[in-house]
C-alpha cells in the first residue's frame, strides 16, 4: 500500500498524534477495559487484552493507566460500551472503515455522519465498502528489527501471509484467526513487535492526487478526534510525489 506508513509518519512529524496524546490514551484505555470485561483480565490468558495492552505500551501509555483500565472491567465499568463499524466513501470515492465503541449509538451514528459530510464523503449501509478490504492480523516492526530477508524468513516459519518491508519498517500480514500464534511465534525470533492488532487490509485501492489527500486527511483526523471513534482505515493509495509534497507542506 503506497504511502500508508509514510502517512502515519507525516502526520507524527506535523504533531497531530502528540496534540491528541490524551485522547489516544483515553481510546486504548477504553479498549482495555472491554477487552478485560469480556474474558480474563490476565493479559496471559486474553489475547485480545494482551493486544490492547501491548498497543498502548507501543505509544508510551504509562503502566498504572494500563492497570487502572483492567481494574474498570472488574469494577463493571464497559458494561455499556458497543462496538459499532460504519462504512461509507470520502473525497475521491475512498473506501472508509470507522471502528467505533460507543454508550450511545445514536450520538456517534449522528457524528459520524455529519463529518462524512462536512468534508466530502458520505456514510453507507453496513458492508458497503467492507468488501474491498479483508480481516488480517497485522504485526509492526522497526527496521532495526533485522533486513527484509531476515523477517521474511521469521515470518514464513512463523506462519504468516505475507510481509511488507520499507525504510519504515516491516509490517507482516496473517489470517485474523493465526494472530496470536503468529505474533507469539515471531516475538521468539525477532522480539517484541511495535504492534500487534487485527486490521483492514485493502484489497483494492484507490489513488488520489495532492488534493484528494489533503480532504481525506481532513476527513480523517476529523473522524479520530471523536471520542468514540477507534479506528479509521482507508483504501487510498498515493505516489510517492504526492507523499513528497504532503510531507512539505
Amino acid at each position: 500500500m503506497a504511502g500508508h506508513s509514510k502517512w502515519a509518519n507525516i502526520q507524527h512529524r506535523k504533531g497531530r498524534q502528540d496534540a491528541a496524546r490524551s485522547k489516544l490514551f483515553s481510546k486504548l484505555s477504553k479498549e482495555i477495559t472491554v477487552a478485560a470485561k469480556m474474558g480474563d483480565p490476565d493479559p496471559e490468558k486474553n489475547p485480545r487484552l494482551r493486544m490492547a495492552v501491548k498497543e498502548a505500551k507501543a505509544v508510551s501509555v504509562p503502566k498504572d493507566v494500563i492497570e487502572r483500565a483492567i481494574k474498570k472491567s472488574q469494577a463493571g465499568e464497559g458494561d455499556d460500551y458497543e462496538e459499532i463499524r460504519y462504512e461509507g466513501y470520502g473525497p475521491g470515492g475512498v473506501a472508509v472503515i470507522v471502528e467505533a465503541m460507543t454508550d450511545n449509538r445514536n450520538r456517534t451514528a449522528s457524528n459520524v455522519r455529519s463529518t462524512f459530510t462536512k468534508h466530502g464523503g458520505n456514510l453507507g449501509e453496513t458492508g458497503s465498502v467492507a468488501f474491498m478490504f479483508e480481516r488480517k492480523g497485522e504485526i509492526s516492526y522497526p527496521s532495526e528489527a533485522g533486513d527484509a530477508d531476515t523477517v521474511m524468513m521469521a515470518a514464513i516459519e512463523a506462519g504468516a501471509e505475507d510481509v511488507e518491508s520499507s525504510e519504515d519498517g516491516h509490517t507482516v500480514w496473517c489470517a485474523d484467526t493465526d494472530l496470536n500464534d503468529v505474533s507469539t511465534a515471531l516475538e521468539a525470533e525477532l522480539g517484541e513487535s511495535a504492534s500487534t492488532r487485527l486490521a483492514w487490509r485493502p484489497a483494492t485501492t484507490t489513488e488520489l492526487d495532492l488534493e484528494g489527500m489533503q480532504k481525506l486527511m481532513k476527513l480523517v483526523d476529523a473522524l479520530e478526534d471523536d471520542d468514540d471513534v477507534q479506528r479509521v482505515t482507508t483504501n487510498f493509495e498515493a505516489s510517492d510525489e504526492v507523499m513528497a509534497q504532503l510531507a512539505a507542506e
